[in-house]
């Protein structure tokens, strides 16, 4: 092994000792019960927990990350989670990290398709909407915080001011992976004068090999799981195919791979049409990541394996295709952003996601939750919480909460 390949095993040997996988599943834990407002807003959670107060990662190394996992196919926030715990505590940190956000929401999922409808009625509507509110505020501070660490200049805010008016303009999933490469190339374009180099160096415990490895598998597992499933007629894999087949190809967020599930599910008569509805409406009001929404197909679906069995299936199935490309892409990252005209097209990367994040505080966010003064008053006391007086997101959560379900009351 060379010097250079011993002191690159040593940096990240040394992120590896940093954090224990306990840690991290404790505290990825506690966001996977507090995390509402779907992706977006979980961007948000996280850099308040590990860019804000535990400083595990600095703004600018957060923001390179977001804008990577924005890239790739793939549950975006899952991924930035999946990255942090393994560059706390390796390997085994990053599937603590996956488990402790994932378990909540796949329980209640879990729950709920065996009848447990514990939001039906005006209390669960009430409390559904406030926790929709805390969204509201938590999406909103990320943005604030983001652009006046990421835009501090004309041509940062200009191509954050552009890339929102893209996606706010287009109906389409493409516009999201437009405005990341436009982002780039205005960036390499107008950002070059910024020379400094990102702030520290971050362990990424992930070998070449090992990059390679997991896009070989990707791409065996997307053109080798079809075959096997017409070779064998095996339900599971027919099932773990599916799944597989839809995490692999959704780009710009969880809520794109709704239509392809539905086309995998429901399409084949697996379920119906109301139940998969059903389930997606239960989806909204849980904590943690829309992927988990395979857990409630995989228990309820027709075919066997279901029950507990089929949800691990969906779960597997629809989280391994982008943890998988994660692993290809992520030994080149620090080395990546470390270059002149990389950092020039990552500025301009995350001042394209900082308009994503501004297009999507507007909608689907605030469209579709902010609908009159007393929420917009609930929304704006939040945002004072966490902006001013710096509360932990939990505060928020229950005092959101108990808002929605007090503008319930008659």
């Amino acid at each position: 092994m060379s010097s250079l390949e011993q002191e690159t095993q040593s940096s990240a040997d040394h992120g590896l000792r940093s954090g224990s996988p306990l840690e991290v599943f404790s505290i990825f834990l506690k966001l996977g019960l507090t995390c509402f407002g779907g992706p977006i807003a979980h961007i948000g959670y996280f850099r308040d927990e590990f860019v804000v107060r535990r400083k595990w990662i600095d703004e600018h190394a957060y923001a390179d990350l977001v804008g990577l996992c924005q890239f790739l196919p793939g549950p975006a926030s899952s991924q930035v989670g999946f990255s942090i715990g393994l560059m706390r505590a390796g390997y085994l940190g990053a599937l603590a990290a996956w488990i402790g956000f994932t378990l909540p929401s796949a329980a209640a999922l879990i729950l709920f398709a065996h009848g447990a409808g514990w939001l039906s009625g005006p209390f669960g509507a009430g409390l559904l909407h406030g926790l929709k509110l805390t969204a509201v505020a938590i999406v909103a501070q990320a943005v604030w915080g983001m652009v006046r660490g990421l835009c501090p200049d004309r041509a940062r805010a200009s191509i954050a001011v552009a890339a929102a008016i893209i996606i706010l303009l287009s109906a389409t999933w493409v516009a999201q992976i437009a405005v990341i490469m436009l982002g780039a190339l205005a960036g390499l374009w107008l950002c070059r004068s910024e020379a400094a180099a990102p702030s520290g160096h971050v362990a990424i415990p992930v070998s070449r090999r090992v990059g390679l490895m997991a896009l070989a598998l990707f791409v065996m597992l997307l053109a080798g799981l079809p075959l096997l499933r017409g070779l064998t007629g095996s339900t599971g894999l027919a099932l773990f195919d599916a799944f597989y087949r839809s995490g692999a190809l959704v780009f710009g967020g969880g809520h794109v791979v709704l239509p392809l599930l539905r086309e995998a599910f429901v399409g084949p008569g697996w379920l119906s049409d109301d139940a998969f509805l059903a389930g997606y409406g239960a989806a909204q009001a849980v904590p943690g990541p829309l992927f988990t929404f395979a857990a409630y197909l995989g228990t309820i679906v027709a075919p066997q394996p279901h029950g507990i069995i089929g949800a691990i299936l969906g779960l597997l199935g629809i989280f391994l295709p982008g943890m998988l490309v994660l692993l290809a892409a992520l030994p080149l990252w620090d080395s990546f952003r470390k270059r002149a005209g990389a950092q020039a097209m990552m500025r301009g990367i995350n001042a394209a996601v900082v308009g994503v994040l501004g297009a999507a505080l507007y909608d689907p966010v605030w469209t579709s939750t902010v609908h009159g003064p007393k929420d917009f008053a609930v929304a704006l006391v939040g945002f004072l919480l966490l902006v001013a007086w710096r509360a932990p997101p939990l505060v928020v959560v229950a005092f959101s909460a108990g808002a929605g379900v007090v503008m319930t009351l008659p």
